[in-house]
């Protein structure tokens, strides 16, 4: 797993719930750093924030897909921008489930290891 979001208090939140839950996490503050990581993480799955500094989460999951050796990966977008031109968006990127701010940890889980299943 490797988590994306520039908001300590949210990417720590969202990597203990899943450690919690039995997942490898590693994190990263904002899109470049996801790209910079991704290699030497191997994430089955990416949370990855859409408002971000430096490349944003569109951006970062338009480079995920566009490079063989990460488009494998599963992407979870979270963002409190849900707005249909936004769903739309993700999709047209290949962005494999979207979770709105602010979510339930529960249905984050739940959506990460469905995913992570399906990677598996």
């Amino acid at each position: 797993m490797l988590v994306v979001d520039d908001d300590e208090v949210i990417r720590q939140l969202i990597a203990v719930n899943l450690q919690l839950e039995g997942f490898e996490v590693e994190t990263a503050v904002d899109g470049q750093d996801c790209l910079d990581k991704v290699a030497e993480v191997r994430p089955d799955v990416i949370t990855l924030d859409v408002m971000m500094p430096r490349l944003d989460g569109w951006v970062t999951a338009v480079r995920l897909r566009e490079d063989p050796g990460t488009r494998h990966i599963r992407v979870v977008m979270i963002t409190a921008r849900a707005q249909e031109h936004d769903l739309r968006r993700g999709d047209e990127i290949g962005v494999d489930a979207y979770v709105t701010k602010p979510f339930d940890p529960a249905q984050l889980i739940q959506t990460v290891r469905t995913l992570a299943t399906v990677s598996g």
